[in-house]
């Protein structure tokens, strides 16, 4: 049987250059989910293209996402017949759209989808987070049955919160790859 295929998803705005997930799309080949339109993110639109995506792999997924990303992972399984093609997910510094800053420029993600995934799911969460409280991303880990892994005081664990290539975070990756339901160790 084929490998998984690992499909990126990007927040709002995108990831840049020196984020881990661009990293992880150059050293490891993995597949980011290009959105129409990365500024204006519609849930309606991100999810359908989430499913176009998932629906053109012929081998399992497995879902990497960070901050609006993991919004798109919980919005999108809620409504997808297609949860079955994924392995399971790694989130990664969710961003809470129902932030008061948030709320105005991301509409369309409110209510939060908070029903459990139909497939193993790691939440990483930072004590610092700017877009997201340490409470709630623990919150949005039980309602989707994530295990949870507190990454310490990190900020949103993205290009700035100076991860590098992150290959802490590519041992919650390899995991999943491997079809284990429970993530090793944090790193």
């Amino acid at each position: 049987m084929a490998s998984p295929v690992v499909l990126l998803l990007p927040g709002w705005q995108n990831s840049g250059p020196a984020h881990w997930q661009s990293r992880w799309e150059q050293c490891y080949g993995d597949l980011r989910v290009e959105q129409h339109d990365w500024m204006r993110a519609l849930r309606g639109d991100w999810i359908a293209r989430l499913e176009e995506v998932v629906l053109e792999q012929s081998v399992p997924c497995v879902l990497v996402a960070h901050s609006l990303g993991c919004m798109l992972t919980a919005a999108w399984a809620a409504v997808s017949r297609n949860t079955h093609k994924v392995q399971g997910a790694l989130l990664v510094g969710p961003g809470d759209p129902e932030r008061e800053a948030l709320r105005t420029v991301l509409p369309s993600w409110s209510p939060v989808v908070l029903r459990p995934l139909p497939f193993p799911s790691t939440l990483v969460g930072s004590r610092d987070d700017p877009y997201c409280d340490i409470a709630r991303a623990q919150a949005f880990a039980r309602a989707w049955g994530s295990t949870w892994v507190d990454y310490g005081a990190r900020g949103h664990l993205n290009a700035d919160s100076g991860l590098g290539d992150w290959p802490e975070g590519r041992v919650f990756v390899d995991s999943l790859l491997a079809g284990c339901s429970t993530p090793p160790a944090q790193p």
